[in-house]
């Protein structure tokens, strides 16, 4: 619920080690509140996505806004590994450090993206930007197995599928220090969409479901239009998504 920024990723990078160290030792026994709205800066304003403007690369301000939006999808995924850590009960104690390394990680991205703002005159709140990512927290915020098909398994997973080609277009344009930045989130998100298929698949095993036919159900629905586009296959794999999924999921999203 922290509102400050520097107060959130400082908080959120210490959190692994304070776990381990026994610092939460019993919270599992006061139930978990409704979280309508995580702690967040009074900016950036919040819009639909539609409503923001497109912004070229070419520019210092258009590769600014574009850092912006991404350095607002990391904030907002520290709230969303918390929010696993902090809702979801009765699961092994792996699974609250796993979380509780992706949110320290999401604020190391989110810190270095702000960085790169900085650099150019800019800061987190100087664009605004929108909240699908919350959105989509609230909307699996009864189970946990949703919210681990559904949270890294679609919305992480289409960056791993759209990253490479950012990274492509930064360093067309002679901005690698930002195509670098992009390139360690990249990388670090892999393993955050593979503790996804990981605890999803753990969770379907825990109830007798068939993982590939339950993930591509709750695709449908709760986010249909998400099944299109094209699909990073090497990355994917290396996240956990087997071949056959893949392919199921490309036939699916040509329907």
């Amino acid at each position: 619920m922290a509102c400050d920024v520097d107060e959130k990723c400082e908080s959120a990078l210490g959190l692994p080690a304070r776990y381990l160290a026994g610092a939460f030792a019993g919270q599992a026994s006061k139930p978990a509140e409704v979280v309508a709205t995580p702690g967040q800066p009074d900016k950036p304003r919040l819009v639909c996505a539609r409503d923001l403007p497109r912004r070229k690369l070419t520019s210092r301000e258009g590769r600014a806004a574009f850092v912006h939006a991404l350095a607002h999808i990391e904030f907002n995924a520290i709230n969303l590994a918390l929010d696993a850590v902090y809702r979801f009960r009765g699961l092994p104690e792996s699974f609250y450090h796993d979380w509780l390394v992706v949110a320290s990680e999401e604020a190391r991205h989110f810190t270095a993206l702000r960085d790169r703002l900085r650099d150019w005159g800019y800061d987190y709140g100087d664009f605004a930007a929108h909240d699908g990512l919350w959105a989509m927290a609230c909307k699996t915020a009864g189970d946990v197995l949703t919210r681990m098909a559904l949270g890294p398994r679609l919305f992480e997973a289409r960056g791993l599928d759209v990253t490479p080609g950012m990274i492509e277009r930064l360093n067309a344009v002679g901005d690698s220090v930002t195509a670098t930045v992009l390139q360690m989130i990249y990388d670090d998100e892999i393993g955050h969409v593979a503790l996804g298929s990981k605890w999803f698949g753990f969770l379907c095993r825990q109830r007798s479901l068939d993982a590939e036919a339950t993930y591509l159900e709750l695709v449908r629905q709760f986010f249909p239009g998400q099944l299109r586009g094209d699909m990073n296959v090497e990355a994917r794999l290396a996240a956990g998504f087997s071949q056959a999924e893949l392919e199921t999921l490309a036939a699916a999203g040509a329907e």
